[in-house]
């Protein structure tokens, strides 16, 4: 079935009134809605006929308040609104976590079409009976979107959804907006979109840059975000226009099929910058690569430039910090990333801030139209946070600052992106969950497991829906106890979120005899994770890592970086210790992080005093320890427990398999 898209109404998705400034709420020009050409089969005729108990109401709409703009097929014009049966979801229990399979990248060839449909289809029955609650699909713009700027064809995806309803699973749609493989030789690249390719080589800092002027085109440089650079329409129009045709494209599988939209916000997905080539993020984790800063390309350093005039240190605005070399790959030997280096200085503060924060606007405005485009359809939305954790055991974290994410020894740099997904009701999908830190005994600065710790917190902390993921694709025990480990540390029980897993990926290895047993009993381990919770209990740390009062001071500024309104202030708000308690709720400064104790209204007092002192690694490198230690204390004492029932369930199996032989021998000599 070939299903091909016009172009989607005009997207209007507007900013403030200068470059960097604060999303405003979109605004849409009445248009009817996309046309879609279908040849094969009808699209599901027979939802429509199905008896529910749930309605959709879909009504036209101009304005801006974020409801779905025009309606169903079989809408009359000009009618004032229809109210649409669907189908529930056919029931399914599970009391713990539902674990989704990733399909091959290439499970849509570069064509829009979908090969081998038999075997996926056998693949398909195998993981229902399994228990597998449903699939990953990733929806690649650079096949969506292959011919021509708003032409989209949804061919092969809708192939995939037909043939995973008909299974009897669900599917998690990820839009893809980056590339995958290597280069042109590899079998399984998949390139950005022909016509973006073009606009690149037309103005090549639309790629990241490094200080060596090397670039990088997986993504587009989130410096040109709401820039008209490709064809008059910014990136995230361009984003935005994709989402909306997959949403008129699918909509009569969205909450019924189709549960959860992750939208794609850099490189591999993740929210992150390319800092290494994704290509080479194992490599870089056995060689322990820095990684490089991703401020090169003009539009970042014209962003910079106007964040150091605030400040009055226009001198901070001409690159990236001195010292922060990827060659040495000991931070110890680098004169921005060592222990006392200046990385904890206000320049670096302020680098560093400015870094992050130009991060986290741009997954808040891609959070804001994946809320406006999907609300109303049943489906939930995530994003992805990378698993970056090869120096994790340093005070500076250097790999992780490259990336994009400001996580130091004393300032959490997770939970401000966990916050920003809150406020759009976004679940936080990480990775890592297969990883073990003695498997980085040769390492040792590497702890994959303090990091899952870390994110896990993050996201009780601020209710979010957590989906765990595997980094390697194996099957061996060991990495499955890991992930049913992690995932009790969410099952804390203390209000109403939930928890689910992606196994990446589906390959022909999968289905051998002996890995298919394992996995099987995975699914079902999983399902039955909440009759053994794990409490992550971190002992009222809210405040336990925290940005120092130079990065509370210019936070307002370095959110948006040349932005009007209340950017304009920011030389005023420099020596403003209540920046944050002006700031307007609900924009990028508030997802900050907490402001220092001492500048706290009165609350309970933190337990770890000396940690509000940067001047005391040492001290609060041993608190942190000890916290991890006792949360391992009790999840090893959780394990035991488990494993005491397996045992003694795998006891009660062999008696009972010896007494039905016993009964046959005797039936026998009958």
């Amino acid at each position: 079935m070939k299903v091909i898209s016009a172009p989607p109404r005009p997207s209007s998705f507007a900013v403030a009134a200068s470059p960097g400034g604060p999303p405003t709420a979109p605004s849409y020009v009445a248009a009817p809605p996309p046309v879609c050409l279908f040849s094969g089969r009808r699209l599901l005729s027979h939802l429509r006929l199905a008896v529910s108990s749930r309605l959709h109401f879909s009504k036209p709409s101009s304005g801006a308040n974020g409801s779905l703009e025009g309606s169903s097929s079989s809408s009359s014009p000009g009618s004032g609104g229809e109210l649409h049966p669907a189908l529930i979801p056919p029931p399914r229990s599970v009391q713990g976590a539902r674990v989704f399979v990733a399909l091959p990248p290439d499970a849509v060839g570069p064509s829009g079409q979908m090969p081998r449909k038999k075997m996926m289809g056998a693949s398909f029955r195998a993981l229902s009976a399994a228990g597998v609650e449903g699939v990953v699909v990733e929806c690649w713009w650079g096949i969506v979107e292959r011919e021509a700027p708003g032409v989209y064809d949804w061919g092969g995806y809708m192939d995939s959804v037909m043939l995973a309803h008909r299974c009897g699973l669900k599917v998690r749609a990820i839009m893809a907006f980056h590339q995958w493989g290597t280069g042109p030789g590899d079998p399984g690249w998949i390139p950005l979109p022909g016509w973006v390719l073009e606009e690149m080589d037309k103005e090549p800092d639309l790629a990241f840059a490094d200080r060596f002027g090397r670039r990088n085109k997986e993504y587009i440089s989130l410096g040109c975000d709401v820039l008209p650079v490709l064809r008059g329409r910014s990136p995230i129009q361009a984003y935005s226009d994709f989402m909306r045709s997959f949403r008129d494209t699918f909509r009569d599988f969205l909450g019924v099929v189709i549960t959860e939209i992750q939208v794609g916000m850099g490189p591999a997905g993740e929210l992150r910058y390319p800092s290494c080539p994704s290509e080479k993020l194992i490599r870089a984790r056995i060689e322990g690569e820095l990684g490089e800063f991703q401020c090169y390309d003009k539009y970042m350093l014209a962003s910079l430039s106007a964040c150091a005039q605030k400040v009055g240190m226009h001198e901070w605005g001409y690159g990236g910090p001195f010292g922060a070399s990827n060659l040495p790959k000991n931070p110890e030997e680098t004169a921005f990333f060592k222990s006392d280096g200046s990385w904890n200085t206000p320049y670096g503060r302020f680098f560093l801030e400015w870094y992050s924060g130009l991060l986290l606007l741009h997954g808040e405005r891609l959070c804001m139209v994946a809320d406006e485009i999907f609300l109303g359809t049943g489906v939930r939305i995530s994003a992805k946070v990378a698993g970056i954790h090869w120096h994790y055991g340093t005070l500076s974290h250097p790999s992780e600052l490259t990336a994009g994410y400001y996580n130091t020894i004393f300032r959490d740099g997770y939970l401000p992106i966990a916050e920003m997904f809150s406020r759009y009701r976004v679940a936080l999908c990480c990775m890592c969950f297969d990883m073990r830190d003695s498997e980085e005994s040769s390492h040792p600065r590497s702890s994959p497991e303090r990091f899952v710790r870390q994110l896990v917190y993050a996201a009780r902390k601020c209710k979010l829906h957590l989906t765990g993921e595997n980094s390697f694709a194996r099957l061996d025990e060991q990495s499955l106890d890991q992930v049913v480990k992690n995932s009790k540390l969410y099952h804390g029980g203390a209000y109403e979120t939930s928890l689910s897993f992606n196994y990446v990926r589906m390959n022909k290895h999968l289905f051998d005899s002996h890995n298919w047993n394992r996995f099987t009993r995975f699914v079902k381990r999983m399902s039955d994770i909440q009759a053994f919770r794990a409490r992550l209990d971190l002992r009222g740390t809210e405040s336990f890592l925290s940005s120092t009062s130079f990065a509370e001071d210019v936070g307002r500024a370095l959110s948006y970086p040349s932005g009007a309104g209340n950017g304009a202030d920011a030389p005023k708000a420099w020596n403003n210790r209540s920046l944050r308690s002006s700031s307007r709720p609900g924009t990028t400064a508030s997802l900050l992080p907490p402001i220092p104790p001492q500048f706290q209204s009165k609350k309970k007092a933190s337990p770890f005093p000396a940690l509000s002192r940067p001047d005391d690694p040492d001290r609060a490198r041993e608190l942190r320890l000890e916290m991890e230690k006792d949360a391992d204390r009790k999840s090893e004492a959780e394990e035991r427990i488990h494993d005491r029932g397996r045992d003694r369930d795998q006891d009660g199996d062999r008696d009972r398999d010896e007494r039905r032989r016993s009964d046959r021998e005797r039936d026998r000599d009958r």
